[in-house]
């Protein structure tokens, strides 16, 4: 049998083209002259990030549900929409923040000690060899000597880790600097941020918040003792609440591209106004997370752990905090919107930032450094404390505190954005 030249042509096309099925799609359409486009990477990651629900997109009017006017400047009833996103159930825990003090301290010795290997120039801790550090050997504390407190500072000749010495280093790029600067063509290094911040709980603050009080129990055990461990942790400024959600991001991420798979968006402290519209559930004219107007329930049961009365403390069932997963959810599925501890949010506090902000996802945000006025270091807290009185525990009531300044009664939860196709 006789083939021509295009016989044999048309051949080898096929053959080329049946080789590519099976292998790569996009590989096999790129060559028929079509726009077919070129993905990115495989599915989505992860399908439901544990320990966290889902917070709808929506609008809703953020500001004082009834007449208040004191807030009347400060806090306008103003409706706004807000994109979806994740958010924790609960606060993060004393259990899920040791998690990160305790990387932070394992991966300082670990590099100390020379549990390190070379990759493309660059110093990456020996994971492996990182489980196998052992404390008591001589030759590592040898080696370890400069987290370690000094002799003159030992109880009772005691060699432990200096707390100061734990500290976190994070890395970001600051978007919303680099946007200001459209057509300037500045290298990406002036928008990178890097900053190291101690990391470990001041345990001090239940004694300094309340003078003439004896609280030095709770101070020694509430961040060590595994009786706290599932409460929300305390003691932490919004500085480290940041390094917190920076060190979570990097640690999914890592596990993420270990396994071939597609790196996810960052966690983050919410906004104030994600923060309203998550504690509101979907019920925009509300005064609580669970309705109006009540602080108790038909039963006379009090929903949330505040100051009750004239300063009841237990008559909620707990003294200082409780549990992280304590009472009823709202009807998004979050714990505690009100009472418990209040929360850090990413958001400047500023007297009329209502007045100027977007009405689709508002926010006003402020990279405070050293030498700005304290006034530019506050930042907004949210829904009230097991310290406060009722009135803080309203979904609309605005307050602040100093980024860098840590309280008995603040802690955090983390949100983070992802597409909305989870399959």
């Amino acid at each position: 049998m006789k083939y021509t030249l295009l016989t044999i042509s048309t051949l080898l096309i096929t053959v080329l083209i049946i080789s590519c099925k099976g292998t790569n799609k996009s590989k096999a359409l790129a060559n028929d002259g079509q726009l077919h486009g070129v993905q990115t990477g495989s599915k989505p990651s992860i399908t439901k990030p544990f320990g966290m629900v889902y917070v709808p997109p929506g609008t809703f009017h953020m500001g004082p549900s009834d007449e208040d006017i004191n807030y009347s400047f400060t806090a306008r009833n103003k409706e706004v929409s807000i994109n979806g996103f994740w958010m924790d159930a609960t606060e993060i825990t004393n259990n899920e923040y040791r998690q990160f003090v305790w990387w932070t301290r394992d991966s300082i010795i670990a590099k100390l000690a020379g549990y390190t290997k070379n990759i493309d120039g660059e110093e990456y801790i020996d994971q492996e060899k990182a489980k196998t550090i052992n404390l008591a050997d001589k030759t590592v504390l040898e080696k370890i000597s400069a987290i370690m407190v000094t002799p003159e500072n030992r109880i009772r000749s005691k060699k432990e880790i200096d707390i100061s010495k734990i500290r976190y280093h994070g890395e970001y790029f600051n978007m919303a600097d680099a946007a200001k600067h459209e057509n300037d063509n500045k290298p990406r290094s002036n928008f990178v941020v890097k900053y190291d911040v101690a990391v470990y709980p001041d345990t001090l603050v239940w004694i300094r918040d309340f003078s003439y009080s004896y609280n030095e129990p709770v101070a020694r055990q509430y961040f060590s003792h595994p009786s706290y461990g599932n409460y929300p942790v305390v003691g932490v400024n919004w500085k480290q609440a940041n390094a917190f959600c920076d060190w979570r991001t990097q640690y999914q991420n890592s596990y993420l591209e270990s396994k071939g798979r597609t790196v996810e968006s960052d966690f983050r402290l919410p906004t104030e106004a994600e923060w309203e519209y998550a504690a509101r559930g979907g019920r925009s004219q509300s005064m609580f997370p669970w309705g109006n107007y009540y602080l108790r329930n038909k039963k006379g049961c009090l929903l949330a752990n505040f100051k009750p009365g004239r300063g009841n403390y237990p008559e909620d069932g707990g003294f200082y905090t409780v549990q992280a997963d304590s009472y009823w959810p709202n009807d998004f599925g979050l714990y505690n919107m009100a009472g418990n501890v209040a929360e850090w949010t990413s958001s400047l506090y500023y007297e009329g930032g209502y007045n100027f902000q977007h009405d689709m996802n508002p926010d006003i945000r402020w990279d405070a450094k050293e030498s700005d006025p304290p006034r530019m270091k506050r930042k907004v807290i949210r829904g009230g404390s097991w310290k406060d009185i009722g009135y803080y525990l309203q979904t609309s009531t605005r307050a602040y505190e100093y980024q860098d300044t840590a309280k008995s009664y603040i802690g955090f939860r983390c949100v983070i954005d992802l597409p909305a196709y989870r399959k």
